[in-house]
């Protein structure tokens, strides 16, 4: 009797649950892979081009000694 029931399952409907299990996984992993690499992307604050900036500025002399320290530091915060 058991050989029947397995028989049945994997010849009948049973091979298209677990297509459908295998398929849900493989979704979910994909999507857990691309929203963790999205926020690795976008969750960084933009720290070094701030700090690039306000380099540019203080080396053209727009910005002196005492701001350009101020404004580091005030990024540096954040």
């Amino acid at each position: 009797m058991a050989h029947a029931y397995w028989n049945d399952w994997y010849f009948g409907w049973g091979w298209f649950l677990w297509f459908g299990f295998v398929f849900l996984l493989f979704s979910s992993l994909g999507n857990w892979g691309y929203t963790y690499r999205a926020h690795q992307k976008f969750d960084k604050p933009p720290r070094k081009e701030a700090f690039d900036i306000l380099d540019a500025r203080y080396a053209k002399g727009e910005i002196n000694r005492e701001v350009y320290n101020q404004m580091k530091s005030e990024i540096a915060k954040e």
